[in-house]
């Protein structure tokens, strides 16, 4: 193994998918190197989705996204775009009228059409893909889609226009539907289903973006194996979008772990064997493997869900050093 010098994650990969990673404005320069050294494909944590791209009607503010696609440029790196539309992180101004009270349905399309027009054409050919819509899909209960304003003003149609308005903005561009606990069996099948149904109506949507938000022991691998097989079933190109293994279990309250043990090391190390395992496996469907940032420096696992607890899920330590994490993933390419 050679530490001072390790090999390149992308270039380990390159045979079976892009190895991308979130950045923001700070990261993007605190771990350059990391970046530069070890991907090929980047997407805006928060920095392309609505209100920090439109945060008053018909006011753009691009300066930010742009540095991040000269960015990708200089170092000959692909970029997804995240997100056209999610019902958070959208502001007010788009759901009401000037006067107050709700717009009415053709209003908010018009300015879904506005918003998508002027981002994807600004960026057209040079996106590789975008996560189109985002989250839209109910957790629990029996409804498909969740309660949002996008749904109580324009109907279930809000989805098909973004991707129809997506598509003629930039035909060359992938059209994702993104979500988390995509490997959970009942959101699986919701996610299927309106994936399905999207196809049927010849929507140009070409992709589904598992988030793969998940921890050392959730969701299990074989969820994890029949999820994808069942989006493959498809016909669609899969996408693991925003990749991180929380050293918790999501219920896990615990405030007094200020430096992860050995244990925690080795199980993170064997998991992420296990999963670029299977995502080698079917390297046929899943093109792309981005993790939801680089280093443990950073993570939005830090504080989240419990408050003054740090996180350590990725490949690269909090000096952007190597983990066994990573040492298993790259061997595991060259098997």
């Amino acid at each position: 193994m050679n530490y001072r010098n390790p090999p390149k994650l992308c270039e380990e990969y390159e045979q079976y998918f892009l190895i991308g990673a979130a950045v923001n404005k700070i990261t993007l320069n605190s771990q350059q190197q990391l970046l530069k050294h070890h991907f090929n494909s980047i997407t805006a944590e928060n920095e392309m989705k609505f209100e920090s791209l439109q945060p008053m009607e018909g006011q753009f503010q691009f300066e930010v996204a742009d540095h991040m696609l000269d960015f990708a440029k200089g170092n000959n790196m692909g970029v997804r775009g995240h997100t056209l539309v999610w019902h958070n992180q959208t502001p007010d101004w788009m759901f009401e009228q000037r006067s107050g009270g709700l717009v009415d349905r053709a209003t908010l399309l018009e300015r879904m059409k506005a918003h998508i027009d002027t981002v994807v054409t600004r960026y057209k050919g040079q996106f590789y893909a975008w996560d189109v819509v985002n989250e839209a899909v109910s957790d629990s209960g029996n409804d498909i889609l969740r309660s949002s304003k996008w749904l109580d003003i324009a109907g279930e149609e809000f989805i098909v226009k973004a991707f129809e308005y997506a598509h003629a903005a930039d035909p060359s561009a992938l059209l994702f539907y993104n979500d988390y606990n995509e490997s959970d069996a009942v959101k699986r099948d919701k996610i299927y289903h309106l994936v399905k149904s999207l196809k049927e109506k010849d929507v140009p949507i070409h992709g589904i973006g598992m988030q793969s938000h998940w921890n050392l022991d959730h969701p299990s691998l074989d969820d994890i194996r029949r999820t994808i097989e069942q989006y493959a079933s498809l016909d669609v190109t899969l996408h693991i979008t925003e990749m991180d293994l929380s050293m918790f279990q999501f219920d896990d309250r615990r405030t007094d772990c200020i430096t992860p043990t050995e244990e925690m090391l080795a199980r993170q190390a064997e998991r992420y064997g296990q999963l670029f395992k299977l995502f080698k496996e079917y390297s046929e469907h899943i093109t792309s493997v981005t993790f939801w940032g680089a280093a443990d420096d950073y993570t939005w696992l830090d504080h989240f869900p419990v408050h003054h607890r740090k996180n350590w899920p990725f490949l690269f330590d909090t000096e952007h050093k190597p983990k066994e994490s990573f040492w298993n993933v790259v061997n595991l390419a060259k098997s």
